[in-house]
């Protein structure tokens, strides 16, 4: 939230958070409501310094106007007149207005803005933090908290100490803890022991506006605070750079997952049939397509479906796609086999013609394709955030890597896959109709790219060229792993997306990219039936 709209959601809770303050204050017995001429009177000197000190004390005065005068000074609306004596207004739509009791001036006299720097900026943030720390709103007391703990303005050190003092949120007195350690790490005349203390405060908090605090330390600061302060600064350092290294591994197991999206229906295409498939990107593409129009049937015809569209999807896209791969290969594939570069070229002019087709159908631009609301959002674990879309992609590519090794292995069209794979010939002479096994396997694969351009469409751009940017990746995983098995498929996926995700902060995203691609091919070169080589005669040999 920019700078000015977090001050009118703070001025929109003002009556509230006066209120609670007053009723703190004569709770306590600690904090009375102050004459606030003196600070009003600094605020048409026209001198940062003594503006900057007025609004200190208009935070800690307990007046019900403070915080409409701070909230009018943030939007600009502060004004003094130029006469003598000096008096303070709040502009309004053309009126001037009594700042303590917010009623029309009739003899509007010339007036001047308040003038602002950064300083005074700081300090107006700071003492919307103050006033707001005491809101029955446990959200507004943590940002109240935060703001104060970003300004280290020492004037906010006793409602600080008050509102600690009442607070019951665990959440929030920890911020609050941490707003009065910063603070004290930077105040002079504090003590040693009391700096130590805080420091190891702010050091417990371990991230990076941690180390922003501990890097403030005075200058004139003693040398065991300063020992302490970069003691701290070494564990953050370390504990960061370590959660860093697990973001990145999350990352790269997202990606992985994208790449078995991607790749899982490839490896069984290529591994049972031999073919290089270069249209295979673009069944992923359909499948993606298939999203947006199924998103679009339900926002015109039943909305409140929108929620469970990726649901619908699934299957839609699974039985589309995989009856376009049924037709290739019943069409074009099944007069090419044995012959690779044919292959090869063949199903690349496919892509070009499902590319076009698209391109007619949809127009070139990029579709959007809307995240179902549990698939919106993130959460934070240690100095982790996780993406709900990322997460549940994860899950969904391990869903389909299960129901796909279940169907090879407890079907009766897996066994006959796997014994075409292993010895095509000795398949055929049991009995197997092994024409009819390639086309259910290429369906099959096309299918798989299906579902997996139904998820990709959450994470990439809907465009008649989606399926290019995972056609090369896809083909380099199967290979890596081992052509035609599903475990070297996925070890191979979830390998290459880490390593990569490892490489990049190191070496950029392109060199991270083509360093893996050369470590790729020189393992090929020890390996060349990849990770898990399949066993069989016909493979053997």
């Amino acid at each position: 939230m920019s700078f000015p709209a977090r001050l009118r959601s703070l001025g929109c809770t003002l009556l509230v958070a006066l209120t609670a303050l007053c009723a703190v204050a004569l709770n306590s017995g600690r904090v009375q409501a102050q004459d606030i001429s003196a600070p009003l009177a600094q605020l048409t000197q026209d001198n940062y310094g003594a503006t900057e000190a007025a609004l200190g004390a208009l935070a800690v005065s307990g007046s019900p106007a403070a915080a409409g005068i701070v909230a009018a000074l943030a939007d600009g609306k502060l004004v003094y007149s130029t006469g003598t004596p000096r008096q303070l207004f709040i502009q309004a739509e053309g009126a001037l207005l009594d700042p303590v009791t917010l009623q029309p001036v009739t003899d509007p006299p010339a007036v001047k803005p308040v003038r602002v720097n950064n300083r005074v900026r700081r300090a107006v943030e700071a003492a919307s933090g103050t006033l707001s720390l005491v809101s029955p709103d446990p959200a507004k007391r943590l940002d109240a908290a935060v703001a104060v703990a970003r300004s280290r303005d020492a004037a906010a050190l006793p409602a600080l100490d008050l509102a600690l003092s009442k607070e019951s949120d665990a959440k929030v007195k920890s911020a609050m803890t941490l707003a009065r350690a910063s603070i004290v790490i930077g105040q002079a005349g504090t003590s040693d022991a009391d700096r130590i203390a805080a420091i190891a405060t702010v050091g417990a908090e371990g991230n990076q506006d941690a180390l922003a605090i501990l890097r403030s330390v005075p200058a004139d600061a003693s040398p065991a605070v300063k020992d302490a302060a970069a003691t701290a600064i070494s564990g953050i350092e370390r504990n960061l750079a370590m959660w860093a290294v697990a973001q990145n591994v999350w990352y790269g197991l997202s990606l992985g997952s994208v790449l078995l999206l991607a790749a899982i229906g490839l490896a069984i295409t290529f591994g049972v049939m031999g073919v290089i498939n270069m249209a295979h990107g673009e069944m992923v593409m359909l499948g993606a397509y298939t999203t947006f129009v199924v998103q679009e049937l339900i926002r015109t015809y039943n909305p409140g479906l929108f929620d469970l569209s990726l649901i619908i999807a699934v299957p839609l896209a699974f039985l589309f796609t995989g009856l376009i791969g049924v037709i290739i290969e019943r069409t074009v594939i099944r007069f090419l086999y044995g012959r690779a570069l044919e292959t090869l070229l063949a199903t690349w002019g496919i892509s070009l013609i499902l590319q076009q087709a698209i391109r007619t159908l949809f127009g070139p631009t990029n579709r959007e394709v809307g995240a179902p609301s549990w698939m919106s959002g993130s959460f934070e674990l240690g100095h982790m955030s996780i993406t709900y879309g990322r997460l549940w992609i994860i899950v969904f590519a391990m869903l389909v890597f299960v129901a796909l090794l279940a169907t090879l292995r407890l079907t009766r069209i897996g066994l006959e896959m796997r014994a075409v794979t292993q010895n095509r010939r000795m398949a055929a002479s049991m009995g197997i109709r092994t024409n009819w096994v390639d086309a259910m396997t290429f369906g099959l694969g096309s299918g798989i790219a299906g579902i997996a351009g139904v998820a990709l469409s959450q994470i990439d751009n809907v465009s008649p060229n989606l399926g290019q940017s995972y056609i090369i990746d896809s083909f380099l995983v199967v290979v890596f792993g081992g052509v035609g098995n599903l475990w070297g498929t996925l070890v191979g996926a979830m390998s290459l997306g880490v390593a990569n995700k490892l490489l990049e902060p190191y070496a950029g995203a392109v060199l991270g990219k083509i360093a893996l691609l050369v470590i790729v091919i020189l393992f090929i070169q020890k390996r060349p039936r990849g990770l898990f080589a399949l066993k069989g005669r016909s493979i053997e040999a």
